[in-house]
């Protein structure tokens, strides 16, 4: 079977999967291929990779937070 490129529609599902194909298939049959899925959500190296990050960025601002309440507590004494 050939299929022309043009003919070709991409559509998103809901929260369910189900796609809306309109009212010009309605009573028809219809058949669906799946050619690619992509996923909105970060996969497991992507998430691993922010924690990472966030948690060194993290150590960095409690040791700034640190100094700066050190300061704060310090000059409150004077």
């Amino acid at each position: 079977m050939k299929v022309n490129a043009d003919d070709l529609r991409t559509g998103e599902t809901d929260d369910r999967g189900r796609v809306y194909l309109g009212t010009e298939y309605a009573n028809k049959r219809v058949t669906v291929a799946v050619v690619d899925v992509e996923s909105d959500r970060p996969d497991e190296d992507e998430l691993a990779a922010a924690y990472r990050e966030a948690s060194a960025n993290a150590e960095t601002l409690v040791e700034e937070w640190d100094e700066t309440s050190d300061e704060a507590w310090n000059g409150l004494d004077e």
